[in-house]
This record gives structure tokens, sequence and C-alpha cells, in this order.
């Protein structure tokens, strides 16, 4: 689908009219300073801004720029494959120039402080701002990276921000092709209930039943349906199985259609069939049949990236596993995943596009039921992966696939040992604890050194109770308090919580850090 000509006329202008680009400010440069500074020559490649934020709003502000923010890790899968594809892309390089684009790692000093700030948790998370600070839109990191330039040339161009196009639609207001195009590509996964609440899939419902007939709708109705199979317990998720079936069908039958709505077909292919039909019925036999079809082709269309055709072939395994989880998978199917996987493995030489890669993989293996050959290809990627720890807990996984507990404690081990930045050593060692507490809960001393390992860390981190950090903390102190369930491990969660106290004691009264540290391990949550 093209760009309505308005929308390129719009950025044409846009671009014309900036002239040469104001030089960006450096890592660690404040940017009233480098604003003094131009050049005309072509830049090579993007200058992200990596230092205080605030002056890069600042910055942004005083030259009339929009600003795109983007939060990432090293090690993560999806952030490796948005470098790979979207951001050396000269068409977003290109764009680059007439944005403020900053980068938030995970890992730096004050990140998750910002990520509560701008309600991100999940990486990769990706948002443009108007040149005032407002938000225009969070922007789909698991489209190809065509649509992903489209969309983002639309929230340049755009005229008021998504929510406000929102408001309006749900008002029965008028809304331009472009503002629904937004409103459907718009990454409901980050979202983060900034824009919609718990009605999430209600509400989306709503949009597809009043924009436009066509790809806009089918795409909104779609989103709709992952919404809904996604819904946490709890919420209540209305949907009409025959008319879910009879939407999936039709989508995934059409070529173009399923090429369009390639990342929400591949990444929840089991759940929306699931939500869409019944076990052993017709309904579900028909829609398995249409979406292994679609899956085929997809698995091998050269227009996709390496990791969205192997995404493809992991789907039919999910397919396949729907009615008969633990069932033996079609030889030929097992045959295509070894070949393909080493063609994928063979082919793929750059460091960012070989962590996604690798990583999608290695899980189409591991559900497969070929835990040998995922071990392989991981234990060979350790070597050349620039974050080799995130593979040791894919090891982990499939090690406690098998059975053997003691080999995936020791890659829990080997992970967080080798984890690299405060917020990622404290979720890799939140994961070994996790292992410990699931597969080795009778060794009470080792559970407890690990946690005190993990608590001194976050004595010294700045900022530690934030965001994604909070969210791992949480998880953590529910986990130790089921532990100790009855009182069986009294004494060790004692001596952990007065070392937590310890921690907190020494955050300003007034933090809102303070409540979520002595909320971790407090004899009430017990």
């Amino acid at each position: 689908m093209k760009i309505q000509s308005a929308s390129a006329a719009i950025i044409a202008t846009l671009i014309c009219a900036a002239g040469p680009a104001s030089a960006l400010p450096a890592a660690g440069q404040k940017p009233a300073a480098a604003a003094t500074t131009a050049t005309t020559a072509a830049v090579e490649g993007i200058n992200w801004y990596e230092g205080d934020v605030d002056a890069a709003f600042a910055f942004a502000k005083a030259n009339n720029k929009p600003l795109f923010l983007y939060w990432g890790a090293t090690w993560c899968p999806p952030c490796n494959q948005v470098k790979a594809t979207i951001f050396n892309r000269q068409g977003f390089i290109e764009r680059s120039r007439f944005f403020v684009p900053v980068h938030i790692d995970g890992d730096s000093a004050g990140a998750q402080k910002l990520g509560e700030r701008f309600k991100v948790r999940g990486y990769p998370t990706m948002i443009l701002f108007k040149p005032d600070g407002t938000e225009i839109t969070r922007l789909p990191g698991e489209v190809d990276a065509e649509r992903y330039l489209q969309t983002l040339t639309l929230g340049i161009s755009a005229n008021r921000p998504v929510r406000q196009i929102l408001q309006a639609a749900l008002a029965g207001g008028k809304l331009s092709p472009d503002e629904w195009r937004l409103l459907a590509y718009y990454s409901w996964d980050t979202d983060e209930q900034q824009l919609v609440g718990k009605d999430l899939p209600a509400t989306l419902k709503r949009l597809a039943a009043a924009s436009p007939a066509g790809d806009i709708a089918n795409r909104l109705a779609l989103s709709a349906l992952v919404a809904a199979a996604n819904a946490k317990p709890g919420t209540v998720a209305t949907v009409d199985k025959a008319a879910a079936a009879a939407q999936l069908n039709k989508t995934l039958a059409d070529v173009r259609s399923s090429r369009e709505n390639m990342d929400i077909l591949t990444n929840y292919p089991a759940e929306l069939v699931q939500l869409a039909s019944d076990p052993k019925s017709a309904a579900r036999t028909k829609l398995l049949a249409a979406a292994n079809l679609a899956m085929q082709r997809l698995s091998v269309d050269a227009s996709l990236s390496k990791t969205d055709r192997l995404s493809a072939l992991a789907a039919q395994v999910s397919l396949a596993r729907i009615d008969n989880p633990d069932g033996a998978l079609p030889p030929a199917l097992l045959k295509e995943i070894k070949q393909k996987v080493a063609q994928a493995d063979s082919a793929t030489t750059d460091a960012f596009e070989r962590q996604s890669v690798i990583n999608t993989a290695a899980h189409a293996l591991s559900d497969a039921g070929l835990l040998d050959d995922s071990d392989n290809l991981l234990k060979a990627e350790l070597k050349r992966s620039h974050a080799p720890y995130y593979f040791m807990l894919s090891l982990a996984s499939n090690a406690k696939k098998r059975g053997d507990k003691g080999a995936a404690i020791s890659w829990y081990e080997q992970a967080y040992q080798a984890a690299q930045g405060p917020a990622t050593r404290l979720q890799w060692g939140v994961t070994y604890l996790s292992g410990l507490l699931e597969l080795a809960p009778q060794d009470e001393a080792r559970i407890e050194k690990v946690a005190h390992g993990v608590f001194q860390e976050l004595g010294g981190t700045q900022n530690a109770f934030y965001e994604r950090n909070r969210s791992v903390l949480e998880r953590l102190g529910q986990k130790l308090t089921a532990w100790n369930n009855g009182g069986s491990h009294q004494a060790a969660v004692g001596r952990l919580r007065a070392q937590l106290d310890g921690v907190c004691s020494k955050l300003p009264t007034a933090d809102a850090q303070r409540a979520t540290c002595q909320g971790l391990l407090s004899p009430t949550q017990a």
C-alpha cells in the first residue's frame, strides 16, 4: 500500500524547507551548545544523541524539529533486528536528518527512570514527538522496513497526535485516510495503556467498524483479535468466533493481505486460531489449513527479512502443536526447519542481524523438539555474539525441556555471571533466582547466596526501582514469598528482608522508590 500523495507532498515540503540539517549534539554534549554548529556535508549514518534527554527535547523545540526516541537494549533480538533492517536503510538515515534521534539504552544511567517517565517498558519501543514534546505516535517495530518508513513519514507529517486522532475516531469525527493509517499501524503492543486502558480489544473493534472498509479496517480487526487473545486474566473480551474465523480465513487466503499483516500472523498464529475456533472442529481444521498455507508462502518470501521468514516457519510449528502439543511433527517440516536454519545461519554475517536470526532459529528448532540442533546453534553463537549471555538463557530453557535441572541451573548461573549492565544484570540475576526457586527449591543456601548478591548489586545501582527493574523485582518478591509459604524458609527470607531494608533506608523518604523497595519482601505481603 502506497502513501497517499498528500502525505508524500507534505514530507517533501518538510525536507525541502528544512534546508541543511543542524549538527546534532554528540553523546554527553548538551544540545544547546551543539546548536551553534551547522554543516551542509552529508551525514554518514545516524547521529544518535545519547546524553541529557531533557536537553535533547530543548534542542528539538529550539530548532522546531520532531524528536525520535528509541528505547532498547544491546542483547534484545528485536532491537538488533530493527538496527539491521530499519536503522541502516538509506530512507531512515535521510529522514533522521530532519528530526532529533535519541537513543536510550536500558542499561544507561537513569534509563529506567526515563522509562517510567515515557511509559516505555518493552524493548524496543520507538516514539515520535512533536517539537514541543507532545507524543505523536509509537512506531511498530515488527512490521517490515518499507511499512515502517511509511508510518514514520505519516507521523512526521501528521497534523495532530494519535491520541487526538483516536478520540476523534471514537467520537464519530472525520479522519483523513492517513490518520486512519496511523491508528492501524500504531504500536499497540508497546502502548502501555497510554491511549487505551483495559478495554483495548473492544476499542480496536470499534475502530475497525468505524474505519473505511479495506486494508485499514482489516488490520484494526486483526489487532482487536490479538488484543482479545492476549487479554490479561479477569479481562472480559467477547469474541464472535465465526466472525473472527471468517476474518482470519479471508486474510490468510489473500496473498497481498497476509503479506501486509505478516507481523500479526507470524507473531500470534496459535493464539488467533485458538481464539477463533474450537478444538477438533471443522472451523479449526479449515483455519489451520489456511494458516499453514499462508505461513508456507511467507517462509519463502524473499521480500521479507531472514528473521521474518524464520518466524513464519516457526509459526507452522506452533500451528501443529495447537491440538497435539506432544505429538510428532511431519518429517518434511522437520527437514525444512533444519535446512532453512542452516541456510540462514550461513547467509547472515551482520552482527546485529545474527542476534535476531539465531534467536528465532534456535527457538524454531527447540519448539520442533530438535533440542540438540538448537543447542549446537546456540553454543556456536556464544563465540560470535556481542551479547552471548542472552543465548545462555535459551540453553537453560532447552536443558529444562529435557528435564536436566542441573544443566539448566548451570546455564542460568553462567548467563548471570556474563551479563553486563545494571538493568540487564538485575533481570538475569532474578532469572537465575527464579530458576533455582523452581528447579532446586530445597537448596536454601544457594538461593539465599544468589539473592544476597542480587540485592547487594541493587544497593549500588542508581534509580534501581523504576520501570522494568520494578516489575522484575516485584515478581521476585512474589516468588520468594511463595517459596517461604508456611514459614518453611523464614530465617533465610528474614535475613534477605533485613538486607533489603538496608537498601531501602538509604533512599530518600519522599522518593517513590522507597515504597517500592519496602514492599518487595514486607511481612504484609507474606
